[in-house]
Parts: C-alpha cells; sequence; structure tokens
C-alpha cells in the first residue's frame, strides 16, 4: 500500500467513525470510567508531577546508555539459563520464533497481551505457518474473535458495549445471546483454560526490562500472563529494546504510574518478576526461558535527538484517553498496532516517513496527550517535528509546499496579508486550497486584519 493509499485508507475510516454517533457514545461513556477513576490513584503520590518527573530522567538515563543497560540485562539473564535473541527487524523477530516453534514441534501456543507482537503481526505469521495461537486477555480474545486488531493500547476492545460481546460470544461461541460480564468472563475463562494444558509455547511481551538482575516485569489484571509464562514448557518474551530500566528499585516508582495512568489503580493485581527458567529444585516454570529484543526501526529514533524521547513510553495509554482526535476517528482508523498521539509519534518512525506522515497531522496540537504523560514526553511538539521531518525529507507534496510557502510569505510580510478584502481571501484560500478545507470548516478571514485596525487607531 503506498503512501496516497495510507493517507486515504485513513481519511475514509475517519470519515466513517467520525460521524458513527454510537461508537461515539460508547467511547465516550468508557473514557469517563477511566477520567472518573484517575484522580483517585493520583492520590498515593505525594506529588505526581514530581514522581512523573524522576520516571522521565529513569527512562533518559537508560535510554542514553542502552546498550550498556542491554548488555547488563544479557549477562545477567544467561547466567540464570535464558537465551536472549537479537532481531534487528520484525522478520528476524518472527523466523527465530518459527525455529524455536518447529525446535519443539508446537501445534498451539498461548499468548498473554503484547503489542510488540501486534506490531509484528505474529499471530497472522503462526496461523499462516499451521500453528494455533490463542490470545488469553480477554479483551484480546475478543478481538481475535472478531477478527479485529486491538482498538487501545490498554483496553482493546473499548468500542465494544457488553451487549456486542454477549452478541459476539453467542455468534461465535454458542453461548446465551443475553449473558452478564461475568457470565461472559466465565465462558472465555472456561475455554482459555484448557488452552494451557495443550500448549507447548507460552508467549509474552514485557512492560519492563530490568537490567540489573537480568529480569522482565509484567503487569495484569487478569493472571493470564503468568499463566502464559508457567504452563508451557518454553516460554518466549517479545519485547522492545527501549522498555529497559537500570534497575529493579526503579519498579517501585513505575509500576504504580504504568498502573494509575493506565487504568487508575494504585497496582494492578498481578505483577511479575521472571529472571529466565526454573531453577534446580523449583518446581514451577518453564524448562526454557527465550527474550527476544527487537529493534525494528528503535534504534533510528534513538539515533534522532529531537524525537528520542518518545522511546520513553511505557505504554500506559493516557495520551490516548485524552486526545480529542482519537475519541472522534477511533484507534482503528490509525491502520497501525499503535493509535493515538503516542502513535502518531512513532509509526513514522517505525515503519517509515513517507508512508505514514499524515498520522502526525492527526492532531490539534492542543497539548492534552502531553498534559498527561505520564513520563512527561512532549508528544505535542515531536508531532510539530515529524511535519518539519516530512518536509525536509521530501515527504510532502508539491501542492502542500505551495500552500506553506504563499502561507509564510503572506505571514512575513504584512502588505501583502492586508492586499484584498476579506471576501477574497475566504474565496482563495477555501476555494483554491480544497485540500485544508476538505477535512475541515471553511476559513473566515474578519473584514479587517488586527494589523489594520491597530494602524488605524494609532493614527486617530
Amino acid at each position: 500500500m503506498g503512501t496516497t493509499d495510507r493517507k486515504a485508507d485513513f481519511l475514509t475510516r475517519s470519515n466513517i467513525k467520525a460521524v458513527d454517533m454510537d461508537h461515539r457514545n460508547k467511547i465516550n461513556f468508557n473514557i469517563s470510567q477511566y477520567d472518573a477513576i484517575v484522580p483517585r490513584g493520583k492520590e498515593q503520590f505525594a506529588n505526581v508531577n514530581l514522581a512523573r518527573e524522576r520516571a522521565k530522567n529513569i527512562k533518559w538515563r537508560a535510554l542514553e546508555t542502552l546498550d550498556q543497560q542491554l548488555e547488563r540485562f544479557e549477562e545477567a539473564f544467561r547466567k540464570r539459563g535464558g537465551k536472549v535473541i537479537w532481531a534487528e527487524d520484525g522478520e528476524t523477530a518472527l523466523k527465530e520464533i518459527l525455529l524455536i516453534c518447529r525446535e519443539k514441534h508446537c501445534k498451539s501456543i498461548v499468548k498473554s497481551k503484547s503489542m510488540v507482537t501486534e506490531e509484528i503481526h505474529l499471530n497472522d505469521f503462526l496461523e499462516e505457518n499451521g500453528i494455533e495461537s490463542i490470545e488469553t486477555d480477554l479483551g484480546e480474545y475478543i478481538q481475535q474473535l472478531d477478527h479485529e486488531p486491538p482498538y487501545h493500547i490498554v483496553t482493546p476492545a473499548m468500542h465494544k458495549s457488553k451487549e456486542d460481546i454477549a452478541k459476539l460470544f453467542h455468534q461465535k461461541l454458542n453461548s446465551a445471546p443475553n449473558l452478564s460480564p461475568a457470565e461472559l468472563t466465565m465462558v472465555a475463562r472456561d475455554i482459555l483454560r484448557k488452552k494451557y494444558l495443550n500448549a507447548s509455547i507460552g508467549i509474552t511481551g514485557a512492560n519492563f526490562i530490568i537490567a540489573d538482575t537480568g529480569s522482565i516485569a509484567l503487569t495484569e489484571n487478569e493472571g493470564n500472563g503468568r499463566l502464559s509464562c508457567s504452563f508451557p514448557k518454553t516460554h518466549i518474551v517479545v519485547t522492545g529494546i527501549e522498555k529497559v530500566i537500570p534497575s529493579l528499585t526503579d519498579l517501585a516508582l513505575f509500576w504504580p504510574l504504568l498502573s494509575t495512568f493506565g487504568t487508575g489503580q494504585r497496582l494492578t493485581t498481578y505483577n511479575s518478576i521472571i529472571s529466565g527458567p526454573k531453577q534446580s529444585g523449583e518446581y514451577d516454570g518453564p524448562e526454557d526461558m527465550i527474550v527476544i529484543l527487537l529493534d525494528n526501526g528503535r534504534t533510528n529514533m534513538l539515533a534522532n535527538a529531537k524525537v528520542r524521547e518518545s522511546l520513553y513510553c511505557i505504554r500506559c495509554g493516557a495520551c490516548l484517553n485524552a486526545c480529542p482526535v482519537y475519541k472522534n476517528i477511533g484507534g482503528h482508523s490509525y491502520g497501525t498496532a499503535y493509535s493515538g498521539p503516542i502513535g502518531a509519534v512513532i509509526t513514522p518512525h517505525l515503519r517509515g516517513m513517507g508512508e505514514w506522515k499524515h498520522l502526525s497531522y492527526a492532531s490539534s496540537l492542543c497539548g492534552n496527550c502531553t498534559e498527561v504523560c505520564a513520563v512527561k514526553i512532549n508528544l505535542h511538539e515531536i508531532l510539530l517535528e515529524n511535519r518539519h521531518e516530512a518536509v525536509q525529507t521530501g515527504a510532502a507534496g508539491w501542492m502542500e509546499k505551495l500552500a506553506w510557502h504563499a502561507w509564510k510569505q503572506a505571514s512575513l510580510h504584512r502588505n501583502r496579508m492586508n492586499m484584498g478584502n476579506y471576501k477574497m481571501k475566504n474565496w482563495i484560500v477555501n476555494r483554491m486550497f480544497k485540500g485544508w478545507t476538505r477535512q475541515r470548516a471553511d476559513l473566515h478571514f474578519p473584514e479587517k486584519s488586527f494589523n489594520e485596525r491597530w494602524n488605524e487607531r494609532k493614527i486617530s
């Protein structure tokens, strides 16, 4: 799919969702529940802004010394019998996973929620190779049944009501059509628990990679992550290299921040630290544990000093819940694993500025995303930087360049801006530059500019 197709697909999806009032009502309701509880979660911090600032500084230190942190992790993890695979891109990661599956004669995999595996389209790849991959997170399982990608980083099925889910379960699982949320959960639980017994491999992501202890940290509310990494004989972790934090003690800050900004909880229900396969004398845990450290464009972002801080993201989803654009067009409109403001920031760098630059324009630049970010990433400023890079690298079209050149010249030369009457200006901007008004309301110039009114006042 080319640049034009990506943008056209995004605009088509956005136009459909923007006028879908049923969709808007569901999203507004679900986000209102989030908005109501997050302030209570923040009460656990004596100074929540200071906590966010400290977390940002820790991530800054981790990313500035990323090579050293990852080497520390690998050394400590290998000492406990784990294996580390470095994957430059998604294709490499997929090939390595398939090799492991064939070595283990694997036919069935249980999988815990992981945005990185969504990024590399792992489920589709495994299915193509005859391997069953079952999502065990309830939201992800719902989306898998409906053949849809996750809608939201934290809440994959946020756009569905309980009635939608009951209908889906009735169609796909032959359950009763009017089950309550608790009953629906039990239906899924009954099916998924049996999958753990048959799966030879469990795949999870990692919320954090802990450098000094050689561990991965998982945080969840359902226990499916623990089951996915402990029941099967082999545990594969697929994680982005940016998830590293220097020390185990850093979790005391990051876990509460992630839970509060992600779901409004003081701490999520299940928090696990996993440091390798089961050791001598231990009865629980996998026999083999492999961590795949995925680059897939992240080092390119690391090399870019102006967008590097977007790698600090802890995937709490707060920016999605705050974004007026996301709340109107929904997560699927973005056409990528990472939606909302953080998706608009990182996707052009992970997947190519040429094809994905349009996402950085899908923002009002209100700054609400920056205001709510758990680690104080300057998201709206990086969106502007992305737009600048798109122009500098030649990704912008000639009509776009011409329009902005004309606007720049008019802005730099006041006499040109004041030329003509307001009706003529309205006609030029709203009729000649249709690319601007196609997705926006018409611009309306005042009868007199501020400059003209100021000069009249000075003269009088």
